[in-house]
């Protein structure tokens, strides 16, 4: 059995990493702050350590012991009325996580990251680990501050800790507790409130996969590498249409300009600065639209043996879990 320490368990793709380190017989030490929603590990036999990435020394006495580090832990968020707390949570937190990690041994340590970090051809074709990409190219600053994480976790590879990284695309499936932005398209559809869509196109992947990508990267990854956990590309467009499928019902065919939905968002966001209440529609989301975040995920296909489930079950399960935790009413 391995003693095994995991920042943001409580999380949506997180308590799925920990599920499955508890089906493959490791005992679990969960960072958790001291009011975390440990809704989706109840049941579950976890240790939990109370701390936070933030602060180094919570770090170090969970951490004692452990030979397995899962860094799932991020501040993920498109909109914030002080930027500076999602760089300080995302990239100072990486940087205390895994100095502690080094400091206590740990023989190795998988780094959640995100496609949002990985370039997007210009051709439209789907990027890859190696699409090239400069910091000042990346929209918003959850993306900035996720590449700051990113390049501290190589750091560490190159002073000899063993890390693994890892770039989940858009993981759906039960359980995304906050929700997602992708989360909130489905309520958004669940509930009639999706008029229209613009052009845009994800990789989805079901948070099952994603979830064992991360054990895949810890069992056969190589130190320093990235490697995209993702699936199927789909336009916006198609995801609406499959939700349409599954549900019954009548997608939304209205096209929204971009200049109309980007003028909307500057309108909403430009409230919000006063207000301190978050848009609903972010303007960093607008921008990063305008794009299709279109991946392959093949190196983790082929290197780790990522599974590649059905991606419209994984929305069904989404779905479903949805109308049972009561975030919507079945029409």
């Amino acid at each position: 059995m391995k003693r095994v320490f995991v920042t943001g368990g409580t999380g949506f793709v997180g308590a799925h990493v920990v599920r499955k380190l508890i089906e493959c017989g490791d005992h679990v030490v969960a960072l958790v702050r001291p009011k975390s929603d440990t809704m989706l590990l109840n049941g579950l036999p976890v240790e939990y350590a109370i701390g936070d990435i933030t602060n180094l020394t919570t770090l170090l006495w969970p951490m004692r012991n452990v030979q397995e580090a899962y860094h799932l832990a991020a501040d993920y968020r498109l909109w914030a009325q002080n930027p500076d707390e999602i760089y300080y949570n995302n990239a100072a937190g990486t940087l205390n996580v895994m100095e502690a990690a080094l400091r206590c041994g740990v023989e190795k340590v998988v780094y959640t990251s995100t496609v949002g970090c990985l370039g997007i051809p210009e051709d439209g074709s789907p990027g890859d680990e190696n699409t090239p990409v400069e910091r000042n190219q990346l929209i918003g600053h959850y993306k900035k501050s996720k590449f700051d994480a990113e390049q501290i976790a190589v750091q560490y590879a190159q002073k000899g800790l063993h890390v693994v990284i890892v770039n989940p695309s858009t993981p759906v499936g039960p359980g995304d507790i906050k929700p997602t932005p992708t989360g909130k398209i489905i309520l958004d559809f669940l509930k009639g409130g999706m008029r229209g869509y613009i052009d845009t196109g994800l990789n989805l992947i079901a948070v099952e996969d994603a979830a064992e990508g991360h054990l895949l990267a810890a069992a056969k990854g190589r130190i320093g590498e990235r490697y995209i956990l993702g699936n199927q590309n789909l336009t916006l467009q198609e995801v609406l249409a499959a939700l349409a499928h599954i549900t019954q019902r009548t997608p939304p065919t209205l096209q929204v300009p971009y200049w109309v939905a980007l003028s909307a968002a500057a309108l909403e966001n430009a409230i919000s600065s006063i207000t301190g209440k978050p848009p609903s529609i972010p303007i960093e989301g607008v921008k990063m639209a305008k794009k299709k975040m279109f991946f392959s995920a093949s190196k983790a296909i082929n290197e780790l043996g990522l599974p590649q489930s059905s991606v419209e079950e994984a929305l069904a399960r989404s779905i479903n879990w949805f109308l049972e935790n009561g975030y919507t009413k079945p029409a």
